[in-house]
């Protein structure tokens, strides 16, 4: 396949011009107080949210739509300025924060500045050493029944997370990342679970447990909550720190999800929630946070690990299984109310496009492209066009409202929503061989791997 197979430059141009539009109303909703910040969602009133200075839906998710942007053009004197103040405010609240997670705390603040290639990873990186516990890192997500000192191990809250954080870090020859590692996957390795099997790791571990009843004992099995992420990280860290005891864990974490897993149709979905609650929300999702798009990393971190075999079949077998049912569900067509409602990174739209562009820029199948393309048409079809301005309104499954007001940042609004779209258009006009942004979450599905 030719790198310029992709070329496509009236498509490109629509892509690019969506996004730009959604970008400039992005730039309008950042606010000035103690440094910039922004709403979570437009209206906004009062002070700055809580989480203001995290990748989820803080300015630190900017900082991603930034490194985003500098592969296609200089930014401009105000994105400048934006980027020096996001990487100040972010270096100012590390010594104290205790907040440890992916999305809003310390491994957050090693993802934002290592995007703007500004100093301050190291620090972050001390912090979480210095808050380590023999067995992890504290939390301040889940309160009774589960007693103080509850650990977490998943990917975007808990220890996994950590640990992809710390492998970024270390790939960045950040100092101390090394050590911070090495015991962030020591803390895994001891929270594993015999399972019929393979091996277990729940979202909390069972040592916690002992005040939540049997029945009310849930998992989120796929890569945000789950099983998939741990693994993932785990693999990650077999491949960089050469631990060949972390890739059989991490391989015999997969074959557990494998345990759980609907393979119908030559494809792979995990249910959303293990067992599923009986007036909960639809059993399966597709997103990244909880669908076959983010547990095809973990496939993808198995193959950078060296696994030949998982379940009878080849790490790349399972992931491309994923992907296909990704595709067979229809997304991102809204077939019915609640079908596909949701445009966002974490869990809708731009998070498939995305992981579909990966894969298309690293394997080259054309079902990868032509899902990647859908995607990118059905967030500009749905973007709400106001002047120079552009926005999305979706649905989110824990909101009581049908429609929600327009999200901001990375995660869950604009500022990843054309994020995307800018990358399929710079992919629409260059081919397999434009340049992708690298990030602690995924940097090891692009092309070629990434290697220091």
């Amino acid at each position: 396949m030719s790198t310029r197979d992709a070329a496509d430059p009236e498509a490109a141009g629509v892509c690019a011009e969506v996004a730009a539009a959604g970008w400039r109303w992005v730039l309008a909703q950042v606010r000035w107080d103690d440094g910039p910040w922004i709403p979570e969602s437009v209206p906004h009133a009062g002070a700055p949210p809580d989480e203001r200075d995290g990748t989820h839906s803080g300015v630190g998710g900017l900082a991603l739509a930034l490194a985003e942007l500098a592969l296609a053009r200089a930014w401009t004197p105000q994105e400048a300025e934006l980027a020096d103040a996001v990487a100040t405010r972010v270096r100012a609240g590390l010594g104290a924060t205790d907040d440890c997670s992916a999305f809003d705390g310390l491994v957050s603040a090693v993802g934002t500045l290592v995007a703007l290639d500004a100093p301050g990873a190291e620090d972050a990186v001390a912090r979480l050493a210095a808050l380590a516990g023999p067995d992890g890192w504290g939390q301040s997500v889940l309160g009774p029944p589960y007693p103080d000192g509850t650990r977490i191990s998943d990917a975007t809250l808990g220890t996994a997370g950590v640990l992809l954080g710390a492998v970024w870090a270390r790939r960045h020859r950040v100092r101390g990342a090394d050590d911070l590692a090495r015991h962030a996957a020591d803390v895994l390795l001891a929270e594993a679970e015999p399972a019929d099997v393979g091996r277990l790791w729940r979202f909390v571990p069972l040592r916690f447990l002992d005040h939540v009843a049997p029945e009310e004992r849930r998992e989120m099995p796929n890569w945000s909550h789950g099983v998939a992420g741990i693994a993932g990280a785990l693999a990650v860290a077999g491949a960089e720190l050469e631990r060949p005891d972390l890739v059989v864990a991490a391989r015999s974490g997969a074959e557990h999800l494998l345990s759980w897993a609907d393979t119908g149709g030559g494809g792979l979905v995990v249910p959303r929630v293990v067992p599923p609650r009986p007036d909960g929300p639809v059993e399966v999702s597709y997103g990244w946070c909880h669908g076959p798009t983010g547990t095809a990393l973990l496939f993808e971190a198995l193959e950078l690990a060296g696994v030949e075999e998982v379940a009878g079949l080849a790490p790349g077998a399972w992931r491309r299984r994923c992907l296909r049912s990704v595709a067979a569900s229809g997304v991102p067509q809204r077939r019915e109310p609640g079908a596909w409602d949701n445009d966002g990174r974490c869990c809708g739209t731009a998070g498939v496009g995305d992981a579909a562009l990966d894969s298309w820029q690293r394997h080259g199948d054309e079902a990868d492209l032509a899902l990647a393309r859908a995607c990118g048409d059905a967030l500009v079809e749905r973007a709400v066009l106001d002047g120079p301005h552009a926005w999305w309104r979706f649905v989110e499954h824990r909101a009581a409202e049908p429609l929600l007001p327009p999200g901001v940042g990375w995660m869950q609004g604009a500022a990843g929503i054309a994020a995307y779209l800018a990358r399929l258009a710079r992919v629409l006009r260059e081919g397999r061989e434009a340049p992708a942004v690298a990030r602690l979450d995924s940097w090891w599905v692009l092309p070629p791997p990434v290697r220091h």
